[in-house]
């Protein structure tokens, strides 16, 4: 009876180790048994708590790490994420606005940040920066240059003025003060638009955003070239004025909107239409674009030799990184 009665005790204190097995009626069986009590109670316990302190934090660590490289690469080549539109669709009155990420001051090194982001729906001036900050636009103009609103899906979009072929033309531009936070230096970069330009409003050359000169200093920019109305990429290094342009296959004068991109990653410069790679050029890593210029969004500035664009422009971004 009283080998039976332990056995029972056994079992509900911890039936992993007496499972099927008769506990003698001894001492001696009784301490091993408490033993064993305590072990199926504190050893898995005391493992558990020591493995979720230091098991799996190296592991996260360096997935971490690597995802975080990952999503560089990706964020780089793609551009802002979350921008939403209409690219592609037909009129200047089609379209949605731009949504992109947020930047954030704790964003790991090598994650591309978002600088500047334009989505033309505001009626105030000067024109916002909606990356957060600061990089406000102010309008200037020369010969009675103006921009206008027009509609774009959920918002709108700026309406440039049309091709000129006086003498003396309106021209106008939107400028940032100039800040060293556009200059990416050796950093990748990656900028663009969504554009909409007629096959009759095109020229020689048409600035959509830029920030320098290629004949004085350095520069990045994204233009529509010649009448063709194909856009092109171009970098200009501090130490070089060799231009250096990667130009799409593909025009984007055809009264559509059309999403344009230009990525520099390393020792490529590449250009995207619609989100498909359309050109690009091997540039040296080393590359440096910085420069006290502003950043101009529609043409260099309010003078003659203005670069002038054409057509209407929206979800405009710049993000470094």
């Amino acid at each position: 009876m009283r080998s039976c009665w332990l056995g029972v005790m056994v079992v509900a204190a911890s039936a992993v180790v007496v499972v099927g097995v008769a506990a003698p009626a001894s001492a001696g069986s009784t301490l091993r048994a408490a033993d064993a009590e305590r072990a199926a109670k504190m050893g898995p316990a005391a493992d558990a708590e020591r493995a979720a302190k230091m098991g799996p934090a190296p592991n996260a660590e360096r997935a971490a790490k690597v995802g975080t490289a990952l999503n560089a690469e990706r964020a780089a080549r793609t551009g802002p994420a979350a921008i939403v539109g209409d690219a592609g669709s037909g009129g200047p009155d089609v379209g949605a606005p731009a949504v992109g990420p947020t930047p954030s001051a704790t964003t790991p090194a090598g994650v591309p940040v978002l600088m500047a982001r334009y989505a033309f729906n505001g009626r105030s001036a000067p024109i916002a920066d909606e990356s957060g900050r600061g990089h406000n636009l102010r309008i200037i103009s020369g010969h009675g240059g103006t921009v206008r609103a027009v509609a774009h899906g959920r918002g709108s979009a700026l309406l440039f003025p049309p091709r000129c072929l006086e003498r003396i033309c309106p021209h106008v531009a939107l400028q940032t003060p100039s800040t060293a936070d556009l200059n990416p230096g050796t950093r990748n970069i990656s900028y663009g638009a969504d554009v909409f330009l007629r096959p009759t409003q095109t020229s020689k050359g048409q600035n959509v955003i830029q920030k320098g000169y290629s004949t004085r200093g350095s520069q990045w920019k994204l233009q529509i070239d010649g009448v063709a109305g194909r856009p092109s990429c171009v970098l200009v290094g501090d130490r070089s004025p060799r231009i250096r342009m990667a130009t799409s296959v593909v025009s984007v004068a055809d009264s559509r909107w059309h999403r344009v991109r230009c990525a520099r990653i390393g020792g490529t410069l590449s250009v995207w239409v619609d989100n498909v790679l359309r050109g690009r050029i091997g540039i040296p890593p080393r590359l440096s674009v910085t420069n006290n210029r502003p950043m101009s969004i529609g043409g260099k500035g309010a003078y003659a030799d203005n670069d002038q664009f054409n057509g209407a422009l929206d979800n405009v971004w710049v993000q470094i990184g």
